[in-house]
Parts: structure tokens; sequence; C-alpha cells
């Protein structure tokens, strides 16, 4: 008797994206966000458990708040809200003295470049401080047949560096624009209201996968 492979489902739960089958979708097997991103100020926050980054990568990487069961409905997610940070109080800019300088002009110490008690001292030119130059970082060696997950933007995908090549990789170069309740890519220039929506834009670009991206 011919044994059917039973279809893999796609799990539908934010922060989790796994695959699954009915008759193995034991309680616990999926780790996921129960509530929607949020988006200010250039910050990411998920709203259920408050962690955050600025980085829209590793903002992606932060691991799931909550486990269950794996599910093919789309969740509908609760409103999300911002941790309400504290407010700075507010300090009064600090004036600077005021400083006369038509009479410093005037001045006949002043402009001879003595020390004036009613001027105060004539300001000496600094010397411009030495440039440093940062030296490249040295290229990380890695087994070519060793398992790495590539970090560009949109892709994620598990590579070898022996597979690795120039179109390897489909990608957004990026960036990640958030604004005004509109999430899209800089890149191609799609923009949408719906985080799943914005996950699920088709990358833009090919390339070679790296799994570490220059930051």
């Amino acid at each position: 008797m011919d044994q059917t492979e039973v279809p893999k489902l796609r799990c539908q739960r934010i922060g989790c994206d796994a695959t699954f089958t009915e008759d193995n979708n034991p309680d616990g097997s999926c780790t996921y966000h129960d509530s929607g991103p949020f988006f200010h100020d250039g910050m990411k926050e998920w709203s259920c458990c408050k962690k955050r980054s600025h980085d829209f990568s590793l903002f992606l990487e932060i691991p799931g708040c909550k486990t269950g069961k794996h599910t093919t409905e789309k969740p509908v997610l609760p409103k999300a809200t911002p941790t309400p940070t504290p407010k700075n109080p507010f300090s009064p800019p600090t004036a600077a003295p005021a400083t006369n300088s038509s009479s410093k002009e005037s001045c006949p110490r002043c402009k001879q470049g003595f020390f004036c008690s009613d001027h105060g001292s004539q300001a000496q030119p600094k010397a411009a401080p030495p440039k440093s130059y940062a030296s490249a970082p040295a290229k990380k060696v890695v087994d070519i047949n060793q398992p790495q997950t590539c970090k560009n933007q949109g892709c994620g995908q598990t590579f070898k560096e022996k597979d690795n090549h120039e179109t390897a990789c489909n990608y957004h170069p990026g960036p990640a624009v958030f604004h005004d309740r509109m999430r899209g890519w800089k890149c191609c220039d799609i923009h949408v209201k719906e985080f799943d929506e914005f996950m699920s834009v088709p990358p833009c670009s090919k390339g070679w996968h790296d799994a570490d991206p220059a930051s």
C-alpha cells in the first residue's frame, strides 16, 4: 500500500512561520507573539512582551513570548500600544553669557592679544585633533560546508558558503520605512498598512548570501 505524504501547512502566527501537519501539532510546539508590533520614532517594539530594538533585523529575531498550537488561521491581533516612557523634566536652556563684541574689537589690549579682565582671555586657536582611521574588520573564516543563516533583510535562508553566488539571495537592500501607520521598503517603494502584509512583500534584489552583514 502506497503511503501518501501528508502536505505540510504554514503556521500563520506572528513570529513563528514554521511548517506543521494536523496530526503532529502538540500544544507548545508554536512560539509566537500574540500582539502586534508598534513603531514610533525609529523604535520597533512588540507590545505583548515590551521587547524592542532600533534595528529592524534584530527586532524580527526577538523570540516569541507565548506558546501554543500552530494554526493556519491568521490571528486577530489586539491594538498595539507603546510602552509609556517617562518624560524628562523640563529644564530651561541656560543662556550663554553675553559678550560685547563691539567693545572687545575696539579694546586695545584685546586687539594686541593681551589678557583683558573686562572681556576675558583671547581665545587661542585649538589644534585640530589627529584624524583616526578605522581599520577594516578582518574577514571571518568559515567552513564552506558549515550551514549559516543569511542576515540580509527579507531572506533569512540557511545556506552553505560553497553554494553561495551572486544571485543566490533574494533580499531587500532597504531600508525599512515606518511612518504614519504605514510599513514599507524604500528600495522597492512598496508600502502597506498591515504588518503581515509588510512581511510578505517579495524581495526586490538579488545578491550574495551574507551571514555577517556590515552594521
